[in-house]
C-alpha cells in the first residue's frame, strides 16, 4: 500500500491501561491527529470548512488490533486516502512500530462532507480538488 502521508509518535505513559498497554480507545487519538495533521498539511483548514457552511465527518471506523504498543514506543502513523462515490472518502491508516516496523493497527475510516446547518450529506469541491490529487 502507498502511503502519502507519515507522522511520527512516543506512547506517553498516560495513554496506557493496567496491563501496560497503549488502550485501545487512544489509537483513534493517533488516527485522528495524522489525519487533521496531513489536511493542514495539503492547505484545509476545519475552521473554514465549517464558516463556508461544511462540515467534514467521520462516519465510521474500523480497526484491526495486530499488536500493543507500550510506554516509551515509538511508532509511526501512515496514510492514504481514497474515495467511495462522490461523497465518501476512505482513509486508509496503518501504525507501524519504528524500532521493528511491526505493523501495531491496521485502520479504515470513512468520512463525508456534510451541510453545517441541516446536518445532510453535501459535495466538496474543495476537499475533492485537494483529495482527487491523491487518490490513484
Amino acid at each position: 500500500m502507498d502511503f502519502i502521508f507519515e507522522l511520527p509518535f512516543k506512547v506517553r505513559d498516560y495513554e496506557c491501561d493496567l496491563q501496560g498497554i497503549v488502550n485501545n480507545s487512544v489509537y483513534q487519538n493517533y488516527l485522528e491527529h495524522t489525519r487533521h495533521e496531513f489536511l493542514e498539511n495539503v492547505g484545509l483548514n476545519f475552521a473554514q470548512l465549517h464558516d463556508e457552511g461544511i462540515d467534514a465527518v467521520v462516519i465510521r471506523v474500523e480497526i484491526d488490533y495486530k499488536f500493543p504498543l507500550k510506554s516509551g514506543d515509538q511508532f509511526v502513523c501512515k496514510l492514504r486516502v481514497d474515495r467511495e462515490g462522490k461523497l465518501k472518502y476512505i482513509f486508509y491508516q496503518d501504525i507501524y512500530r519504528q524500532s521493528d516496523d511491526k505493523l501495531i493497527i491496521k485502520g479504515k475510516v470513512v468520512s463525508t462532507t456534510i451541510n453545517a446547518q441541516s446536518g445532510r450529506p453535501v459535495f466538496c469541491e474543495q476537499l475533492a480538488e485537494i483529495f482527487d490529487r491523491y487518490i490513484p
